[in-house]
C-alpha cells in the first residue's frame, strides 16, 4: 500500500509541476511550442525504455490508424490550449478542468459503450457540470489578463473538452485491441513530429532555453503517465481510490500552488466549485 502511495503522490506533483512550468514559462520567455515538441521526444525514449513498448500489435490501418493520427494531432493542440489556459485562466482552473474531463469519458460510456445509468451516476455528472461552471467563473475584482477577456474561461473549456475526447479515444483504441504502450509510444512520436513540421513551416527561431524546458517537461509529462499506470499496479483491487486520489490530489495540490505561489485570486463561486469537483468524484466512486 505504502507504494502505491508513494506512486500517486509522484504523479500528483509531476501533474502540478507541469502546470507550474507552463505558468512560468513566458516571464523565462520560452517558447511554449518549441518545449511542447521536445517534450514529446523525451516522452517518446522514456517510454521505449521504461515501458518496452511491443509495436507488432499495433494495426498500421483501418480505425486504429485513424483513431491514432486523431491522437496525435490532438494532444499538442490541447497541450498548448493547457498553456494558455494556465497563462490567462491560473492552474487552479485550469488543472481542475482538466480533471472534470474525465466526466466526458464518463457520458461516453453511457452513450458508446453501453455502460448502465444509475442515479449515483447522473448525480456525479450533474455535480461536475456545475463545479465546471463554478471554476471557471472569474471574480469580479480579480486583475485584468493580457490578451482578449473571454481567454479566463475559453481557454479552461478547451482544455476539458480536449482531454476529455483524449480520454474517449483512448478508450475506443483499447477497445480496438491495441497494446496501451504501444499506442502511447506511436501517439507520442506522431504529435512530437507534427509539432515539429508546424514550427519548421512558421519558421520558428530555435532557442536552447525552450528546448531545454522541453526535455524537463517531458520527462514530467511521462511521469505523470507512468506513476500512474505504476500506482494502478501497485494496486490492484482498489482502482478507485487511484482514481480519486489523484484527482483529488491534483486539484487541492493545484488549489494551493495557485494561490500561495501565484496569488492566483479565487472567488467564493470558485472555492464551491472546487468543493463540487471533489464531491463529483467521490460520488462516482464504484461502491
Amino acid at each position: 500500500m505504502s507504494a502505491g502511495v508513494s506512486l500517486l503522490l509522484a504523479s500528483v506533483l509531476c501533474s502540478v509541476t507541469v502546470a507550474v512550468l507552463l505558468k512560468l514559462a513566458r516571464r523565462f520567455n520560452i517558447d511554449v511550442r518549441q518545449a511542447i515538441a521536445t517534450n514529446y521526444a523525451m516522452a517518446a525514449l522514456l517510454c521505449v525504455l521504461l515501458l518496452k513498448p511491443d509495436l507488432a500489435r499495433f494495426q498500421w490501418a483501418g480505425p486504429e490508424l485513424a483513431l491514432l493520427l486523431a491522437l496525435g494531432v490532438l494532444m499538442p493542440s490541447v497541450f498548448v490550449a493547457m498553456a494558455r489556459s494556465v497563462r490567462y485562466a491560473g492552474i487552479v482552473r485550469s488543472d481542475a478542468a482538466q480533471r472534470l474531463s474525465l466526466f466526458i469519458a464518463l457520458l461516453a460510456a453511457f452513450v458508446l459503450f453501453g455502460e448502465a445509468i444509475t442515479g449515483r451516476k447522473l448525480g456525479g455528472i450533474a455535480l461536475a457540470f456545475a463545479a465546471l461552471f463554478c471554476v471557471l467563473r472569474r471574480p469580479k475584482d480579480a486583475p485584468a489578463h493580457d490578451g482578449p477577456a473571454h481567454a479566463a474561461w475559453l481557454w479552461p473549456l478547451a482544455v476539458w473538452a480536449g482531454y476529455g475526447t483524449i480520454d474517449v479515444l483512448f478508450k475506443v483504441m483499447s477497445r480496438a485491441g491495441s497494446a496501451f504502450t504501444g499506442t502511447l509510444l506511436l501517439t507520442f512520436l506522431l504529435a512530437g513530429i507534427l509539432m515539429t513540421v508546424y514550427l519548421v513551416v512558421v519558421r520558428t527561431r530555435w532557442e536552447a532555453r525552450s528546448l531545454a524546458a522541453g526535455l524537463l517537461l517531458g520527462v514530467l509529462n511521462f511521469g505523470n503517465i507512468y506513476t500512474y499506470i505504476r500506482a494502478h499496479q501497485s494496486l490492484p483491487d482498489n482502482p478507485a481510490l487511484v482514481f480519486a486520489s489523484m484527482n483529488m490530489g491534483v486539484i487541492a495540490l493545484g488549489t494551493v500552488v495557485g494561490a500561495l505561489a501565484f496569488r492566483e485570486k479565487l472567488s467564493k463561486l470558485n472555492l464551491v466549485g472546487l468543493a463540487l469537483a471533489l464531491a463529483a468524484i467521490v460520488v462516482m466512486m464504484p461502491r
